[in-house]
């Protein structure tokens, strides 16, 4: 049983087989990929506000200092991000960020908002209304939370980490590993196409790095529904001192999340933070969110990388670059999807399951200035495929 898991209800159990097969994995073992995707966002950070304090954590703010986006300011954004050529609005904010604040619990309540995940809701038809699909990593979530606004999100994402208990989660309000499972288990159950992802060098043995991918392995067997999994380093920042992980250790560890998960999930490297270049090779076949408007919040000390970067990765790799939506298209119905599409499609998306909602597929199909970008990018993206 992982870590944590039967607190929350989840049932994931990793066989110790499994893992030492997955120990014996160099990059040598997998494939370089055919071509290379990025999706073009705005990263919108609703709050700075946590209900966690992670020791290597530079996102969130102490009580006091926290503030919450306006709508207004979220449309402004959003606009900035259509004018720019972005698809996608990616929604960020630390868990139950109105469980310990009470300066955001009384501006959402003077909004009207009785939780966050409402005004985020909200937050998320004004990203609809400008031209942007909405991508939301709110942490942690109830399946009550998530139901409020799934169906105003293309995708949503939230990630694992580690399955480890490990010392930088530690503290009175420590992140539980259980808890972020049965996050992308109520996800699963509610036929949302997730993104998820693990942290490299936050105190976990490879032991550990081994059964956090292979327990986003066995939920995705269950349900179908992880578009792509992040192999993300810790970063040297204001709050962490503890060293990143050498690329040695990250070749390896992006090799073993090629070969843990299946061909339909892609696997990403965050190229302001990893030596994307360098770990191509090791089964990468997509750099993320790019952004040509905001700053990554998360991680303000290291800027996105600019699209010519972005294409230089790929030609020192050998492969075409095309952007894609946050959506992947194997999650679309078939008279959305390319005519050339040759993926592995997910599980009922012709048929007794609706990945995306009536108000994505509005926009998809819109016959206005957003609806034509969302419908270029699946075209452009086919065609960087082919070549």
């Amino acid at each position: 049983m992982v870590s944590g898991a039967s607190e929350y209800g989840v049932d994931i159990a990793v066989e110790e087989g499994a893992v030492d097969d997955l120990l014996q994995v160099s990059p040598s073992d997998v494939d370089a990929p055919p071509a290379l995707t990025f999706s073009r966002n705005v990263f919108v950070p609703l709050t700075t506000a946590c209900r966690y304090t992670c020791t290597y954590c530079t996102y969130f703010d102490p009580p006091g200092q926290a503030e919450l986006l306006s709508l207004e300011e979220v449309r402004e954004i959003c606009r900035r991000g259509a004018d720019a050529g972005c698809t996608e609005a990616l929604f960020t904010f630390g868990d139950d960020p109105d469980d310990r604040y009470t300066e955001i619990h009384a501006q959402l309540e003077a909004w009207g908002h009785d939780s966050i995940h409402t005004y985020l809701r909200e937050a998320c038809e004004v990203a609809l209304e400008e031209g942007l699909l909405p991508h939301a990593n709110p942490g942690d979530q109830t399946r009550e939370q998530m139901a409020v606004v799934a169906d105003v999100n293309a995708s949503m994402g939230v990630m694992l980490e580690t399955t480890a208990e490990v010392g930088a989660h530690a503290g009175p309000r420590r992140k539980v590993p259980g808890q972020r499972l049965r996050t992308l288990e109520n996800a699963g159950e509610l036929d949302v196409a997730f993104t998820t992802g693990i942290l490299v060098g936050i105190g976990e043995d490879w032991r550990d790095r081994a059964e956090s991918l292979l327990a986003i392995r066995e939920l995705h067997e269950r349900y179908d529904h992880i578009q792509e999994v992040i192999v993300q380093p810790v970063v040297e920042n204001e709050r962490w001192s503890g060293g990143s992980p050498d690329l040695a250790t990250m070749r390896q560890v992006t090799a073993m999340a090629r070969a843990a998960l299946p061909e339909e999930i892609s696997v990403q490297v965050p190229p302001n933070l990893a030596p994307a270049k360098d770990l191509i090779d090791c089964g990468v076949d997509d750099l993320g969110g790019v952004s040509p408007v905001t700053d990554d919040h998360i991680n303000p000390e290291y800027t996105w990388p600019a699209l010519r970067e972005l294409e230089e990765i790929a030609a020192s790799a050998g492969v075409p670059l095309g952007e894609r939506l946050p959506v992947y298209e194997r999650f679309l119905p078939a008279e959305l999807r390319t005519d050339g599409f040759d993926g592995v499609l997910a599980d009922g998306a012709d048929g007794d399951r609706e990945w995306i909602s009536a108000a994505i597929r509005a926009a998809l199909e819109a016959d206005d200035a957003a609806g034509g970008r969302y419908r270029s990018v699946l075209r452009d993206g086919e065609t960087a495929a082919s070549h």
